[in-house]
């Protein structure tokens, strides 16, 4: 694979032009389509082949106004009087005569005729029933129906409207959402230091998610898309986008910092950093697209979406970004005696291969004492083995300066690297060397303290409660939350989520009415039940839609009870009154949802933790590497889901984050959740253990290889963490009931992964494992295929061309 990647990192950089203008014209036709066909999203949740969307899809034919969508409609009469009152009746006999009239209206309930009037008759609730789900509502159709309250506005009453027919709405990004992509453009500068490397991950980002998002979109037109599918995909897009251009980009300009030819670092660039991020690219999709296995439409839409934009990503990290290479040249080039420069002499280029190593080798054996205690032995070498470090660094570092400095400036650009000679290997991530030391002279105590923090902040898990999000979790302030709010005080939470029981007679006609009146008896019977209405009857057919109104709201769990006793006692109903009944409605097919996406949950987590090893195994061919990264994606996945509990369901810190409601958490985030942080977690699980695993091919130093794998990848897995934590931190500030604790779990758990999983625990055990975390099986060894991901076979002798002055390395290409 390397190899392959590497010829097409060359082509890219040798037909630049041709690269950007075939991404231009993908991007340009994804933007037409677009255009010329637009697109609607659709929030409607069903659930093919489950009880209540087979009621729901059977009522349609008999009783369409029922099985559409419906709106709700609150008067509310002034303290001191009554919407019966004379003056309000009117009001609100022309406000619902109006709205008989608008557009889509197939039926509207008044409240004397529910039977929804308060007792102390200062509140009232009518319906509207569509003959069309949400989706297919007309653009303006709602907001005609909200000026149609004029007329009681005018008789002095309070009214607002609200009920099924308003959802979450698209999500659109505001300036709080955008504010991470300009941290990230700081990070990025940082990191690079220079403004045009770091807008050139940015960049690709844009065309990336440009592309995916206007196909997307495009596509809509003739497939369901919901709005939160679309919302996954752009921040999914935009984190991966940048991140693997930062890997690929950090790598190129590593090596023209050692004096690469730019083509030639093009190709390593892409064949070696690039395989790693098409392996880790490749892991996202498969986990994503593998939310086929839930067998829910919109959920295999989003897992495919995202899917599309993470792909795109990659295919813009080893396509367009080698031909950004080839026109920005030698200006990538990191300035002679810079961070990076330095950082890069210390990791390998002019530090010969292997230097630094016997010098801190020979400098350890010469100051460790003849006598004292173990520990000052040790710390006598480590001290000795650090100032070798330094003096080789300090040395490249000069030199590579002096050279690149002229002639006239040679001693100068020497004499300023000697004086900062101490800072050389601070440079080379000496930070990140630092943590590595730390967590590896006491690994099992590092390695405990890990796992019981981690499994701490993992417990408020065991009381996670799924459901799909109804108007209670809209914004404060908005016209469905102020509905629901007052229909929830007025009538009883459970008016916002009645439930619709399919009642189909065995005989049609007058037999059949009397057999669905005495079902509707049955059910008045049952615990929890608050209320149930006239049975609607179509002597046709002999089914009836009886509308049952519960204690508990959408998403209390006395509601599920309430949906599993009438399921549980439909053989005794249809034994008694010879009628066949099946709940549904918007209610029911939410808990439907989400209990098969609990019923999905473990054997999808099985599908994830088998993939994880064994694509581990066939990166790293190693027992150890595997395994540990699946405990710590298991250790990663628990903390969030503990985080997310304690937030958006028991209210720790909503005020802060500006939580609508709390409550049970959307039921399909847990799912999403490990499909997405399994991608992410194997990029940083890739980036650090692959430069671990090169150091200890290199120079079978077990211990050696841990910190100076962890010390060379830190920076790169530090900045690229930082980056998809502010992009997904960012979007946790939207309104939106779904995407805010989606975009939270994201942020909580790449930030777990990154630095407390992967470079505190990974280093840790692979200190205490020592060699047995390379071992592997001969037989095994010799089945097992060789990805190269690490790039091993591109490790043969580079062109290389002279250091070039500052003043024609700014130049750019000839």
């Amino acid at each position: 694979m390397a190899t392959w990647l590497y010829r097409l990192g060359l082509g890219a950089y040798r037909r630049r032009r041709l690269v950007l203008a075939a991404w231009l014209a993908v991007l340009t036709g994804a933007v037409c389509a677009l255009l010329v066909v637009g697109g609607k999203l659709d929030n409607e949740f069903t659930i093919p082949g489950s009880e209540s969307q087979r009621a729901q899809d059977t009522m349609a034919k008999d009783f369409p106004a029922a099985a559409g969508t419906s709106a709700q409609i609150v008067f509310t009469a002034p303290e001191g009087t009554k919407v019966t009152d004379p003056a309000a009746a009117r009001g609100i006999q022309r406000t619902l005569t109006a709205a008989q009239d608008a557009p889509q209206v197939a039926a509207v309930i008044p409240p004397d005729k529910a039977g929804t009037v308060t007792p102390d008759q200062r509140t009232a609730l009518a319906q509207v029933n569509y003959d069309a789900d949400r989706a297919d509502l007309d653009d303006g159709t709602l907001d005609t129906l909200e000026a149609t309250t004029a007329a009681a506005e005018e008789a002095g009453l309070e009214v607002s409207v609200g009920g099924q027919a308003y959802g979450n709405g698209v999500l659109t990004p505001s300036v709080l959402e955008l504010l991470g992509v300009l941290v990230a453009l700081a990070v990025l500068a940082v990191t690079f230091g220079s403004l045009l490397a770091a807008g050139m991950p940015l960049l690709t980002a844009f065309v990336g998610i440009g592309t995916g998002l206007a196909g997307l979109l495009a596509l809509s037109s003739g497939v369901t898309v919901s709005s939160t599918a679309l919302s996954l995909a752009l921040m999914l897009g935009l984190a991966v986008g940048i991140d693997y251009a930062l890997f690929v980009l950090s790598r190129h300009r590593t090596q023209l910092a050692q004096g690469m030819e730019p083509r030639e670092s093009a190709g390593r660039a892409v064949g070696t950093a690039g395989s790693a991020v098409v392996f880790a690219g490749t892991t996202v999709v498969i986990a994503l697209v593998g939310l086929l296995v839930v067998r829910i439409p919109f959920l295999t839409v989003m897992g495919l979406s995202a899917a599309a934009t993470v792909l795109i990503a990659v295919l813009v990290a080893v396509t367009l970004l080698p031909a950004l290479f080839g026109l920005a040249g030698s200006r990538l080039a990191p300035r002679p005696g810079s961070r990076v420069a330095r950082r890069a002499a210390v990791v390998s280029g002019e530090v010969p291969e292997g230097g630094a190593e016997r010098a801190r080798g020979k400098a350890a054996q010469g100051a460790v004492p003849a006598g004292g205690t173990e520990k000052a032995r040790e710390k006598a070498a480590q001290g000795a083995a650090e100032e070798a470090t330094g003096r080789a660094a300090e040395e490249a570092t000069g030199k590579t300066a002096g050279e690149a400095g002229g002639k006239t400036t040679g001693n100068t650009a020497g004499d300023a690297a000697g004086k900062t000679a101490h800072e050389a290997p601070a440079k080379a991530s000496v930070m990140g060397r630092r943590w590595a030391r730390l967590v590896t002279r006491r690994p099992l105590l590092v390695v405990v303290g890990t796992v019981a923090a981690l499994v701490t902040l993992a417990l408020p898990a065991a009381d996670l409660r799924l459901a799909l999000p109804d108007n209670g979790t809209a914004a404060h302030g908005t016209s469905q939350r102020e509905t629901y709010d007052r229909v929830d005080a007025a009538f009883g939470p459970g008016f916002n989520g009645p439930l619709l029981v399919l009642a189909e007679a065995d005989t049609p006609g007058e037999t059949g009415q009397q057999q669905a009146a005495a079902v509707a008896g049955r059910l008045r019977e049952l615990p929890g039940v608050v209320k149930v209405g006239q049975p609607q009857y179509a002597p046709e057919s002999g089914r009836a839609v009886i509308q049952v109104v519960p204690e508990g709201g959408p998403q209390d769990e006395s509601t599920q009870d309430l949906v599993d006793a009438i399921r549980g006692d439909a053989a005794v109903i249809e034994r008694e009154t010879g009628t066949a009944v099946s709940v549904t409605g918007t209610t029911a097919i939410g808990i439907d949802v989400s209990d098969r996406l609990t019923a999905s949950l473990l054997p999808f987590a099985a599908v994830v933790v088998g993939l994880c090893l064994i694509l581990l195994l066939l990166v790293f061919r190693s027992l150890v590497v595997p395994v540990k990264a699946t405990i710590g994606f298991l250790l990663s996945v628990g903390a969030s889901f503990g985080a997310v509990v304690a937030v958006f369901q028991w209210g720790w810190l909503a005020d802060a984050l500006d939580v609508a409601r709390t409550g049970p958490v959307v039921s399909f985030l847990p799912i999403v959740l490990m499909a997405v942080l399994f991608g992410l977690a194997m990029d940083y699980e890739v980036f650090l253990v692959a430069g671990m695993r090169e150091e200890w091919v290199r120079t079978g130093r077990a211990g050696d290889a841990v910190i100076d794998g962890a010390g060379q990848a830190s920076r790169v897995v530090t900045a690229a963490a930082l980056i998809m934590f502010f992009v997904f931190a960012s979007f946790v500030t939207t309104e939106d009931a779904i995407v805010k604790p989606i975009a939270f779990s994201l942020a909580f758990g790449v930030l777990v992964d990154a630095f407390v999983v992967r470079m505190t625990l990974v280093p840790a055990v692979l200190a205490m494992v020592g060699r047995g975390a390379w071992w592997l099986p001969r037989g095994l060894d010799r089945l097992l295929p060789d990805l190269d991901v690490e790039g091993a076979r591109l490790r043969k002798p580079a062109r290389t061309e002279p250091a070039r002055p500052l003043t024609e390395i700014n130049a750019g290409p000839g």
